[in-house]
Order: structure tokens, then sequence, then C-alpha cells
């Protein structure tokens, strides 16, 4: 039984070992370059600077209450179009205790003081009437009277203002209504009925009710490397490439370039800003859109051109491989040297070395390789 088990070992540990060589050899062994012939082109080639960045409107308005309280009515919802001086929400106000007891022993003092001035103003006139009381007297505690009235009155609407924000006399006026100050969309309103909110002042911005835009006002906002932001400039035409909308570019045309740049992931980038020309029809440019903008900065049109994957460097110096038209020489291919020009990435511009009836060679791509193999 042992000596059967130790001729299984050394099979198993030969087994082991030849599959282990055969391994190694062919992963040693060279792959076979495989080629594909390819035919120059004529074509456009153009060089471009690519931003990413986002869509949004020129300016945004947040609108804010003129006094502290509570929601007790909203009356617009985002998305909505709006007029300036229309009704957003209107605000109740919570009195705060110390005003609101200032003002109501403000308004007793007041009472107090009209009925002194209204007796005094009637012993006087009829002591005028009299003969007793002077002209003067008269028109004196006239003129106290009234000024008491007016007090009385003042401190009435300034208790009603504490109390609700609102009194009779500034009703149209009034600052318990939260209004629009401009026309445009409601892009947010963040505020439900039971919040509460406090007016903007020196200490806070205040709570923000709404935010407001022109939606036919949009820029394009984005970033640029230092590499490629000395190859545009203000005035260029921008094309919008918006991944939310689909079958369709938008232009623009730059108006900014932020003269400071900032270091964002250890690379040095500066803020663009292209206004929105030319929108497609029936498309609905949202704010906050995330988009590419396309600039050309060089163009070679109607040229000679070859896809990159078929040139081959040497020195400073460029080079194709041409098919051999003498079939029953040993060399398929010639080397031949060819003076290039613009590139787009993809495609190179052919500016001598070759027409456009060569034949060149071409590396097929790994992923085609195989699939060529699993054919054969």
């Amino acid at each position: 039984m042992k000596k059967i088990l130790k001729i299984f070992m050394f099979i198993v540990f030969g087994i082991v070992l030849i599959g282990t060589f055969v391994f190694l050899w062919n992963k040693s062994r060279t792959k076979e370059i495989k080629y594909e012939t390819v035919m120059p082109e004529i074509k456009t080639i153009e060089k471009k600077t690519i931003i990413t960045g986002v869509v949004e409107p020129r300016n945004e308005v947040a609108i804010k209450p003129q006094i502290s309280g509570i929601i007790v009515e909203v009356y617009k919802e985002a998305g909505q179009l709006i007029k300036s001086g229309d009704i957003i929400a209107k605000v109740k106000v919570i009195p705060d205790i110390a005003q609101l007891n200032s003002a109501e022993s403000h308004l007793k003092t007041s009472e107090i003081n009209l009925e002194q001035a209204h007796n005094n103003f009637d012993r006087v006139e009829r002591l005028f009437q009299s003969g007793v009381a002077s002209k003067e007297s008269f028109e004196q505690a006239q003129t106290q009277l009234k000024t008491a009235k007016e007090g009385f009155n003042s401190a009435q609407e300034n208790l009603q203002i504490i109390k609700e924000g609102i009194s009779k006399n500034t009703e149209q006026y009034s600052n318990t209504l939260v209004k629009s100050t401009v026309s445009g969309m409601i892009l947010d309103v963040p505020v439900k009925v039971g919040n509460s909110v406090i007016q903007a002042n020196t200490f806070n911005d205040g709570t923000t009710i709404a935010t407001i835009a022109n939606m036919n006002d949009l820029i394009f906002v984005g970033k640029v490397d230092e590499t490629e932001v000395g190859r545009i400039s203000v005035g260029n035409q921008v094309k919008l490439i918006i991944g939310a909308i689909q079958d369709g570019d938008f232009e623009a045309k730059l108006e900014y370039i932020s003269p400071k740049g900032t270091m964002e992931s250890g690379a040095t980038l500066f803020q663009v800003k292209a206004a929105v020309t030319k929108n497609k029809e029936g498309s609905f440019i949202r704010s906050g859109y995330s988009a590419n903008g396309e600039i050309v900065t060089e163009k070679a049109e109607e040229v000679l051109a070859v896809p990159e994957f078929v040139l081959e460097f040497a020195t400073d110096s460029a080079f194709v491989y041409i098919e051999n038209p003498a079939k029953e020489e040993k060399e398929k291919y010639i080397k031949t040297q060819v003076k290039i020009g613009l590139s787009d990435g993809f495609f190179v511009e052919i500016k001598e070395g070759i027409t456009a009836e060569t034949h060149l060679r071409g590396k097929v791509a790994d992923e085609k390789a195989k699939k060529q193999d699993k054919i054969k």
C-alpha cells in the first residue's frame, strides 16, 4: 500500500512539474504581433480644449423676510414662474415679551395723557366762550389735545404692529407677506408651514424663503487647467454637451477667464464662464446640470490623415510602414518617413510622405486579435 502511495505522489509531482514548465515556457514566448491594413482618410482635424463644469443661472436671488416669526402660509412652489411683487408666503409675528410690555405701557400712558388733554381743552373752551380765557390759551389747549390724540393713535398702531406685524394704516406696506423682488422661475422653496424664520440683520443673513432666477439667462461655469488656459480667449465659441439632455448640443460664448488660479488636487485650475447663446428648441436646461465645454483651438480642414496607432517615432521623426508593392520580396512592409501636422488624439495630419492610395500597416488591438484567433 505504501509503495502504491509513493508511486502516486511521484506521478502527481511529475504532472505539476511538467505543467509549471509548460506554463513558464508559454509565458516567455514572444507573442506574434498581428497587423491590419489601414488606408489614409481625408478628414477635418480639430484640436480642442475640454472644460468640465455646470450650467446655472447668471443671477440667483434669495428672498428673505423683513420680520421674524412663523410661516403660516406658503403660496408658491419650486418650478413656478413668478412676477415681481407676487406673494410667496405669509409670516405670523411672534411678539417679543419685553417689547409687548413696553408698548402696552406706552399705550396706557398715552391714554392718560389724552384724557387729561381732553379735560383741559373742555375747561379752557368754556372759559374762552365766557371771555375769561384768551384765544392764545384756547389754541394752545387745542394743540395739546391734537398732540395727545396723535400720540394715542401711534401707541395703538405700535402695539398692533408688535402683536400682528401690521396695522390698519400700514396694511398696504405689510411685511408679514413675503413678496418676490424679481421676476423669474422659483428654483427652491426651502421653508414649510410652521417653520420659524428670522429677518436679515447685522448678525445674520436671515432665513431664505425662496430662490428665484431668470432661466433664460444661463451661464456655463467650468475650470481649465493651466496648460490649456493660454490657448483660449474671451469671445471663443463654446460647444456645450449636457449629459442629461440627449441628441443635442448647445452653444455658448466665452465671456470670462479668471486672472487667478486655484490649486485643486495638485493642479492649478482657472475658472471660466460662458454665456449660453443658443438653446435646443424644446429643451429645458435645469440649474446645476453637469456639462462639458469644447473650444476648438486649432483646425485643419480636409487634410490627409491616418490613425495615430500606425505611426512609429524615432528621435524627432515619424515613420509608417507601407505595403510593399513587390509581393515576391521578403519584406512585406517598407518603413517610410512622413511629416506630420495637427493631431486630435485619434487621427494625425500627414503633410508629406504618403498619398491617399497608400496601404499602411496597423497593429491590431489586443481584443481585436483575440477575436480573430477565436474565429480561426
